[in-house]
């Protein structure tokens, strides 16, 4: 049996639970696609390149091997996969401990279309998983959400918003401590609106899980401007918690509100620098992510000036950049005055380089930063580790020990646009 997931934080918690249950369940996983009969696919499509991605990694699959495709490209173009892919089975995202029957039912021979119900789906936390990475536990707190952006199609794979209770979700901290665990992301398609749909919020769940007893950190996932800035204050509270990393992931998307507007983002580029600079007054040193989509309809050469603008002005540590592709069943789809491919390529190409200079002179003002980095991952050369200081800056050291899952205390000698380098002192 072999389970790889692709795209979001909540997808690869989706896959962490599928290779659990099928382990539970008796199947041996293996680490390659070759040692597995039954390939489980848990896949992403929430872009255009994205998707074909996914299409030839399914392509890919030897003959002879079932295959089962879940996640959201089944929900999101099930035409365009039976057209172009072989399967066998096929799930939505969040399937759980039922990814167990899919694959006995492949295993006899049948073809199982698993595809009912699937915005509704809310798995048990309290489902066994194996982690990617034992140092790090991913909580979806939430599926689904309460936006209507007018490109996403995500909502038709993941649905409205369904929380978990805080009770739900402290339990399972609890017991990914035994585990070890270390960093914890809290994770959903908008962390903002968590709790909305059960008489609670963000700020809440956040304040509990911080009173629980152990060293740990956690990381807050995505945020929408509109849904954040109603809950700006508490949130600014609970973030002062040393339990939190400060990192703020505040997607603005563009600089323009005529294309906002069009977007269906219920707030203005006033309303997002308004925010950011809340959250900097109270956190001086902490790092800021925002996603920029290029060339959505109706982008005008003025409209991507703004957006450029306000990149300079605002400078996020980190520009998640986005080329416009219009997804199936999308009000964007229908949308006139569509923005040529070479044009939001060449857009995307010259935000690409500021994006890069603006995060090297970011990094920048951390040379000569002492302090304690939590190590949670391999460095890709020999012998180097990567760790992530309390504003979740990835610092890589380098040292003959095994620093995994380990607190260090560096010093910051070097800055590149992606990562700082430290060396390890005493």
């Amino acid at each position: 049996m072999f389970v790889k997931s692709f795209g979001c934080s909540t997808n690869l918690a989706d896959g962490e639970v599928l290779a659990g249950c099928l382990l539970k369940a008796g199947y041996k996983i293996a680490t390659n696609v070759t040692d597995a009969d039954v390939v489980v696919y848990n896949t992403c499509a929430v872009k255009g390149p994205t998707e074909n991605r996914m299409i030839e990694v399914l392509k890919r699959v030897p003959k002879g091997k079932k295959l089962i495709v879940a996640g959201c490209l089944p929900i999101i173009n099930f035409e365009r996969l039976c057209r172009e892919a072989r399967f066998d089975g096929v799930a939505g995202p969040a399937v759980g401990e039922k990814i167990v029957s899919i694959v006995e039912g492949v295993l006899r021979g049948e073809k199982i279309l698993a595809l009912e119900n699937v915005q509704n789906s809310r798995p048990s936390l309290n489902l066994p998983r194996i982690r990617l990475n034992p140092v790090i536990g991913i909580i979806p707190v939430s599926y689904g959400c309460l936006g209507s952006c007018s490109y996403c199609c995500v909502i038709f794979a993941r649905g409205r918003l369904r929380s978990y209770s805080i009770n739900e979700i402290v339990e399972h901290f609890k017991r990914a401590l035994v585990d070890g665990v270390k960093e914890f992301w809290l994770t959903s398609q908008d962390t903002a609106c968590y709790g909305r749909d059960i008489g609670t919020n963000l700020p809440k769940l956040v304040e509990a899980v911080c009173n629980i007893e152990g060293s740990f950190k956690v990381r807050i996932g995505m945020m929408t401007p509109n849904m954040a800035r109603g809950i700006l204050e508490d949130l600014i509270e609970v973030f002062r918690s040393d339990k939190v990393f400060k990192f703020i992931h505040l997607p603005v998307q563009s600089g323009d509100d005529q294309v906002l507007q069009r977007m269906r983002r219920f707030y203005s580029t006033a309303d997002f620098i308004e925010m950011v600079e809340a959250f900097r007054r109270a956190f001086p040193k902490s790092t800021l992510a925002t996603d920029v989509i290029c060339g959505f309809p109706g982008e005008t050469e003025e409209a991507f000036e703004r957006t450029m603008r306000l990149i300079k002005d605002v400078k996020p540590d980190i520009v998640n950049i986005s080329k416009f592709f219009a997804r199936p069943k999308t009000q964007a789809a229908k949308m006139d005055h569509a923005v040529p491919l070479s044009q939001i390529k060449e857009r995307s190409a010259i935000l690409s380089r500021l994006a890069s200079e603006v995060a090297f002179e970011k990094n920048q003002g951390w040379i000569g930063w002492e302090g304690e980095v939590l190590v949670d991952e391999v460095g890709k050369m020999g012998g180097s580790w990567v760790g992530r200081n309390f504003a979740y800056k990835p610092v890589v050291v380098k040292s003959p020990k095994n620093l995994f899952g380990e607190k260090v205390n560096v010093k910051i000698v070097r800055a590149f646009s992606t990562h700082l380098e430290g060396e390890i002192v005493d």
